[in-house]
């Protein structure tokens, strides 16, 4: 849960580095809350099944919106990469897969051009 709240606290922070255990506990956390309140939205008669989202649940997603484009540029710088690599997940399915493939990519060793490696800091 402190990724979680680690996370939120760099609501808009877009520099420097996130590592894996950021990203996946954010994403982690974020899936199951997201879930819960789609049930929530069902059982109060506010999802809409054309779109699969409700009220809350899509209160929620917009509220989410901002730190998660962070932490996925972050996880981005903390690969080497520049952050405007988060734009290839704009591309159906293949966008998607790709940006899996690099946030599941280790750290890259030492300082690089975002920042020191933030491997042994803790949230």
């Amino acid at each position: 849960m402190n990724w979680y709240l680690a996370v939120l606290k760099k609501y808009t922070v877009f520099s420097g580095r996130a590592q894996r255990a950021e990203y996946w506990y954010f994403t982690l956390f974020n899936l199951l809350i997201a879930i819960g309140l789609g049930l929530v939205d069902s059982s109060l008669g506010t999802l809409n099944p054309e779109t699969g989202y409700g009220l809350f649940s899509g209160l929620y997603i917009i509220l989410v919106l901002i730190p998660s484009l962070g932490v996925g540029v972050r996880r981005l710088h903390d690969t080497g990469r520049t952050g405007w690599w988060i734009l290839v997940g704009l591309i159906p399915v293949i966008g998607t897969l790709i940006l899996i493939f690099f946030f599941v990519q280790d750290s890259t060793p030492g300082s690089n051009a975002h920042g020191p490696n933030p491997k042994g800091v803790t949230a």
